[in-house]
């Protein structure tokens, strides 16, 4: 999930020795190639001898500090700039380039990752050196709103600025390997000249060249982690119950995923079509299957709201006239709103003494039902 929160940003940068880049300190014995800007005086780094191209990372927090270190792992000169001096240090001696200035930073590299707490942050720092950033890329790993990144897309196209949005969802532990996750959106052209950099990061997938894309998708996959992890929470409550050791119980979850996530893909088809099929079990089945799951939490003394949560978004499913399709009408439910669902709720309840409601209930309850989740 995104690491936002512990993206920080710090106070002021020390003066450094000149080196091949002016205003800029490094260790590290790398050669590089560059070109002087016109309006600064500062060389921007293009590629090194062997062919690599420079980066610039802002932000020198968790997240930051992780993204600057596999820069410099696949090879790319990086200059970094954090406005704490001791932030930048442990990078600077594993070789990363220190900025004394923010301009200095963003006129160093053809590409600059920012990874700040919030977008005004980030509007309150670039917006002095817009200048500076003209004709570079700008890469904006901070978490913020659909229309933060539009905004801030539209400040970056004024200046000339090709404009990515991004999110990192693996958080900082994998940052670097081939599974850790970032989504970007934005400038088309901007992604594919940075490609390869992109890519020391982990799997960077582009979404589309609409900027508020990587927020929606930051959102909904932190949505997205945080049910599967509510679920787990609880299981590993319930078996925890009876004596079971979670790290057991995480090895047998681990192998049931790959069924799970089948599921979410067939699901998606079927939200997609429009169409339900009860292969999986209907909603009732399942409902009854989320009343059992309530009643043995609660007779192992755990806490029942994450089932309760689950029964509830069933039973408004079955409401919606849906009881009889398969679960994944349940997102159907969901896109409604609790108004529209409400009221459909109201519209379908049948009247009270209406025995031929009674007998279609009493028929219900004696049907037979499959659970196959």
């Amino acid at each position: 999930m995104t690491d936002s929160h512990d993206r920080q940003h710090s106070d002021r940068v020390p003066t450094a020795r000149a080196a091949t880049v002016r205003s800029v300190e490094r260790t590290g014995p790398a050669q590089r190639t560059g070109r002087t800007t016109g309006h600064t005086g500062v060389t921007m780094l293009e590629h090194t001898n062997d062919g690599q191209s420079a980066v610039s990372v802002i932000g020198l927090g968790q997240l930051g500090t992780r993204i600057a270190q596999a820069f410099l792992a696949a090879g790319h000169p990086t200059t970094v700039w954090n406005r704490t001096a001791a932030k930048a240090d442990a990078l600077v001696a594993q070789g990363a380039l220190r900025a004394t200035t923010l301009e200095t930073a963003v006129t160093a590299s053809p590409l600059v990752v920012v990874v700040l707490p919030d977008y005004p942050t980030v509007e309150k720092l670039l917006g002095p050196v817009a200048d500076g950033l003209r004709g570079r890329v700008l890469v904006n790993l901070t978490s913020g709103t659909p229309e933060d990144a539009t905004r801030t897309a539209g400040w970056a196209a004024e200046h000339g600025v090709g404009y990515l949005d991004g999110a990192a969802m693996s958080g900082t532990r994998l940052v670097g390997r081939p599974e850790a996750l970032f989504v970007l959106s934005g400038s088309q052209d901007a992604f594919d000249a940075h490609r390869e950099e992109l890519a020391s990061l982990g799997n960077a997938v582009h979404l589309g060249t609409d900027p508020a894309l990587a927020p929606v998708y930051d959102t909904a996959l932190f949505g997205q982690v945080w049910g599967a992890l509510a679920g787990f929470y609880h299981s590993v409550a319930l078996v925890g119950a009876a004596g079971v050791d979670p790290t057991a119980f995480a090895a047998v979850v681990k192998g049931h995923m790959p069924f799970v996530t089948s599921l979410m893909v067939d699901h998606a088809r079927q939200i997609e079509d429009g169409r339900f099929p009860d292969d999986d079990g209907t909603v009732e089945v399942h409902g009854a299957a989320m009343d059992h799951l309530l009643h043995t939490s609660a007779d192992q003394g755990i806490g029942t709201r994450v089932p309760e949560l689950f029964r509830t978004l069933l039973e408004r499913t079955a409401a919606d006239g849906h009881g009889r399709s398969g679960i994944a009408s349940v997102a159907r439910t969901i896109s409604k709103g609790d108004t529209a669902v409400g009221a459909t709720a109201d519209a379908t309840a049948a009247p009270e003494g209406d025995t031929k409601a009674d007998e279609k209930a009493d028929s219900n309850s004696d049907e037979k039902g499959e659970r196959n989740v």
